[in-house]
């Protein structure tokens, strides 16, 4: 049975044909390092590696290659930034809507290290309400936090005016931009993004195991480093070097990840953001108007905008949402996500804690016969339940 990805806000797939191969070719050509080796190879993969960070920075309207850090992931990239930049006393405000990326370390920050936070207020749709937000806004506040988009709903933050608001204010602005990039406009200098904070293997279509963030240059005498150890510059020195990027980037980076990740930059500059979301959203609405006609099926935050990401989240008024998931994979290879999606606040704002819902997300490769078939499933189920089709 042939399966059909209906999880890509978790990863990605498949990837374009020319991720796999840079992947590969440097897998089976290349064993070097980079800023280690006093040779040939490893000065042109360092040089490989700086095109990537161009690429990237000119991606997201960032502040320069330099300022652009590698790390495995977006949850590791956040976890820099967090522990690096509050200290005791700070206090933070965050969107209804964040990822357990961004609620666990700062739980953990203000359990051990005296950080306070604030959830600003949003409604059921997942829309921030920024007014409301800048009246939570006190002296002691250092940083706004917001998922650019939401991983378990359409909507996409009101990053521009969020922006606006900590710049009035002189506060870090923070986004976790791993839902959205690649498709959506992220612009980080016109959205006044200080930090932006991103993942390889969603949106941007490269392999997992790769992510980052991009910093602007008067932020990061205020981000200490976390993580430190050898970079191959300033080594007779015991303290990190203040270089960019060497600042935050200790160890051997994942190269073949970083490669790959600029193939697929490359891809979507090819495509065409705007034309991958455009047909992301088309499967998006041929899937909403087939669920409408169901009978059993509820659409959680059924509101979408010009810009909204391609995620819709049922619950199912006949069968539990993981047997659900589980037929769907069974019976007819459909794979899912179904629960909190690691996103317990935004099911709070939705108003589905604690039971979650099922999520069906859409990506780059989506097909509209896929989306047939997952109309007929659950057209199926229901119908095994004596539920009628609309």
């Amino acid at each position: 049975m042939k399966t059909i990805n209906l999880d890509q806000a978790a990863t990605s797939f498949p990837k374009p044909p020319a991720v796999i191969r840079c992947m590969t070719e440097q897998m089976c050509s290349h064993g070097t390092n980079i800023n280690r080796g006093g040779y040939h190879e490893a000065y042109e993969l360092a040089e490989q590696v700086l095109a990537v960070r161009e690429k990237i920075s000119d991606f997201f309207n960032g502040y320069g290659p330099e300022n652009v850090i590698f790390t495995a992931n977006v949850t590791q990239a956040l976890n820099m930034v967090l522990f690096g930049l509050l200290k005791s006393g700070d206090h933070v405000l965050i969107s209804g809507l964040e990822h357990n990326a961004v609620w666990r370390p700062l739980h953990y920050l203000s359990e051990h290290c005296g950080i306070t936070y604030d959830i600003m207020p949003a409604d059921k749709t997942g829309r921030t309400d920024v007014e409301a937000a800048e009246a939570l806004i006190r002296s002691e506040t250092r940083a706004v936090i917001c998922t650019y988009a939401s991983n378990i709903c359409p909507a996409v933050a009101p990053v521009r005016a969020l922006g606006e608001m900590a710049r009035r204010h002189g506060l870090v602005f923070i986004t976790d931009a791993a839902q959205g990039a690649g498709t959506l406009p992220v612009d980080m200098v016109g959205e006044h993004i200080d930090i932006l904070c991103f993942t390889g293997h969603k949106g941007l279509l490269g392999p997992q195991g790769t992510g980052g963030f991009l910093i602007r240059p008067e932020i990061v005498p205020l981000v200490t480093p976390v993580f430190c150890g050898g970079t191959g510059s300033d080594s007779h020195s015991a303290k990190m070097p203040a270089i960019m990027p060497d600042r935050y980037e200790p160890g051997t980076p994942n190269l073949p990840g970083i490669l790959a990740l600029g193939a697929a930059i490359d891809y979507i500059n090819e495509r065409g953001r705007a034309s991958i979301h455009a047909a992301e959203m088309a499967c998006m609405a041929h899937f909403l108007t087939g669920v409408r006609r169901l009978d059993g099926y509820r659409i959680i935050a059924d509101v979408v905008r010009t810009e909204s990401v391609p995620v819709v989240l049922l619950q199912c008024d006949f069968m539990d949402e993981g047997e659900l998931a589980w037929r769907l994979d069974e019976d007819y290879g459909i794979m899912t996500r179904v629960g909190l999606h690691c996103a317990p606040l935004g099911h709070q704002t939705l108003g589905t804690m604690p039971r979650g819902g099922i999520r069906f997300s859409f990506g780059a490769f989506t097909t509209s016969e896929e989306v047939d078939t997952a109309l007929r499933a659950l057209a199926a189920l229901a119908a095994e339940s004596g539920r009628l089709i609309g």
